[in-house]
């Protein structure tokens, strides 16, 4: 009798585990397809074909007080609204600085519920843009350190 509740601890166990690995499986691949390389957006970036969006959270710009030219500031709380002026049919990319790349996977979710069809987040965000050696440049404008989500 314990033997077979222990089996059957065990397949549920196993079953819940394949469950959770299927899912983060599903989650980065959709996660790739909505992802570009640094090298990808400093083409882009050079040709003046895509809108820029620093996601970053407040304290991480205190740590970071730098942007890359040309991208616009979005606290990530203040996306809501914002969404009426950025462009639903036109190349857009957001980074942050966060390890995973994780307000950017947000605000992606977000935006993707939102119907933008051409967004799609910095792959390593500002980290692995500087460390290609791409242009930075300091962020100067004033910006409130409300830190809620």
């Amino acid at each position: 009798m314990y033997l077979v509740a222990i089996c059957v601890v065990v397949g549920l166990g196993v079953l819940i585990f394949g469950l959770i690995r299927m899912r983060q499986q599903r989650q980065r691949r959709e996660l790739e397809k909505f992802s570009i390389e640094p090298d990808e957006l400093y083409e882009l970036w050079n040709s003046k074909k895509v809108s820029l969006y620093d996601v970053r959270q407040p304290l991480d710009f205190l740590a970071y007080a730098e942007i890359i030219p040309g991208a616009t500031r979005i606290p990530p709380k203040d996306l809501a609204e914002q969404t009426a002026h950025l462009p639903r049919e036109h190349d857009s990319v957001i980074y942050c600085t966060c390890p995973g790349d994780e307000t950017s996977r947000m605000i992606l979710a977000k935006a993707r519920a939102l119907k933008f069809t051409h967004v799609k987040l910095l792959k390593g965000g500002l980290g692995a843009w500087k460390a290609k050696g791409y242009p930075v440049e300091p962020y100067s404008k004033p910006f409130h350190l409300d830190t809620a989500s």
